[in-house]
């Protein structure tokens, strides 16, 4: 039987991936790729051996894989371009018919964040160019970190970053997990490229939001880009702190208020923000 194989199972869009994929074909059909497999013990499925530095271990591995979900990965860009390049080759050498790649959206140019764009275009014609079947989805920003973020937010009273009055295709990952689910499964998708996000918001609504779900009383500052950027890199270090600034950056300059195309990848709308906050609030309520 061949099955569809994840790679990165062990992390939180990997893992939700799967599940997707479990309720939709049953577990015999999917198996997870993680570098350390013991980390996805909690997951119903076969894992192997799926480190991106390590092709001879990808080869054996995708051996039986069908379709191949290559979730990007989070070195540097240089480092990206090559890691990806050993899971299309593995693939390719493994018999693998179809991959599927987690890109996302963002500014090309002129942000702290666009090497790692420019590094994600660089896989997506890797991809194209595989002789493979593909589909590439470009995903939106995760909302889940500001939910995560709730209790500094509180601390500090506000949301402080460089996005201005920018607007945002925010996105979850069970949301993104839905629609890989189809895009891996669903002959339909092969040859193309979507923005797969929600409805667009801006920072202020996003406070709103977070206010009338956590019952805070949050409002939003917009920073100077390089004193965003001075401030995370501080805390951060370097190359995150100029990533996160770099996407903010982008959310400024309107490259993250995109098309979406979530309904023709998942075959529904994608979940609004208000339901989204409502069954949020419902949960703090529990």
């Amino acid at each position: 039987m061949t099955k569809i194989g994840v790679t990165a199972a062990s992390g939180k869009l990997g893992a939700e991936v799967v599940m997707s994929l479990v309720d939709l074909v049953g577990k015999e059909q999917v198996v997870g790729l993680a570098r350390s497999p013991a980390k996805c013990a909690n997951l119903p499925v076969e894992v192997r051996t799926g480190d991106y530095n390590r092709p001879e271990d990808l080869q054996a591995s995708l051996r039986g894989v069908s379709q191949l979900l290559i979730v990007s990965g989070m070195d540097a860009p240089d480092q990206r371009i090559v890691q990806h390049r050993n899971v299309i080759e593995a693939a390719k050498y493994a018999g693998v018919s179809k991959l599927v790649y987690t890109s996302v959206q963002g500014a090309a140019e002129g942000t702290s964040f666009s090497p790692i764009i420019q590094s994600n275009r660089q896989t997506e014609d890797d991809i194209r160019n595989s002789g493979l079947a593909w589909c590439i989805g470009r995903n939106g920003i995760y909302i889940e970190p500001d939910i995560e973020y709730i209790d500094v937010y509180r601390n500090q009273g506000e949301i402080a970053n460089c996005a201005g009055d920018g607007r945002c295709g925010y996105t979850t990952r069970p949301e993104l997990a839905f629609a890989y689910a189809q895009m891996l499964t669903q002959p339909k998708h092969d040859g193309s490229t979507y923005n797969l996000h929600g409805d667009a918001i801006t920072q202020r609504e996003l406070a709103e939001f977070l206010n009338d779900t956590f019952g805070t009383a949050l409002t939003y500052r917009s920073m100077a880009v390089e004193d965003y950027r001075a401030q995370r890199v501080a805390e951060l270090g370097e190359f995150i702190g100029s990533v996160i600034a770099g996407i903010y950056e982008g959310i400024r300059i309107g490259a993250a208020d995109n098309k979406s195309d979530f309904v023709d990848a998942a075959g529904r709308q994608h979940q609004s923000w208000p339901d989204y906050f409502k069954h949020l609030a419902a949960q703090q309520n529990d």
